[in-house]
């Protein structure tokens, strides 16, 4: 039998760790790191780690891997996208790091997930479609995205 204990998160923490979660939900994309969130958050960079763990169940690092990866799935199915493109896009810096947290998180690799996907003859957007009309920006130079203000200064 496997005992599960939590921590409890004082309530007044709670709005601090949910602009924290929805900073990585609008910003994926970009670098962050425990400092930059722990900012967001207010607080010190360990207490954020360990209060966001007892709150959401995941390290705010896992959750913002969870997140890109989930992203990166909705890219792959719809999208008409190389797996490297797909990889940048959601803010993987490493091709093989994007390949082997996806085969983690997913079950196969983001090519053989892809691929599966296609075989079902759903059709997909061009990717220079997507490009063209801003919906994804790699290198972050059209501004913020439908036109979402950018907090992260």
């Amino acid at each position: 039998m496997t005992v599960t204990t939590t921590r409890a998160v004082a309530v007044e923490l709670l709005p601090h760790l949910r602009r924290a979660r929805d900073h990585i939900d609008r910003h994926y994309r970009t670098a962050l790191d425990l400092d930059r969130l722990a900012g967001v958050a207010g607080v010190s960079k360990f207490h954020f780690v360990r209060s966001f763990e007892a709150a959401y169940g995941e390290t705010p690092i896992r959750y913002l891997t969870r997140r890109r990866i989930e992203r990166a799935q909705d890219l792959l199915r719809t999208a008409n996208l190389t797996v490297t493109e797909v990889c940048m896009l959601v803010g993987f810096a490493s091709l093989g790091s994007f390949s082997s947290r996806f085969a983690q998180l997913v079950g196969e690799s983001p090519t053989s997930y892809r691929n599966r996907w296609a075989a079902r003859g759903v059709p997909h957007v061009p990717g220079c479609f997507l490009f063209m009309r801003g919906a994804l920006d790699p290198g972050g130079t059209t501004g913020p995205v439908n036109g979402e203000p950018d907090h992260a200064t």
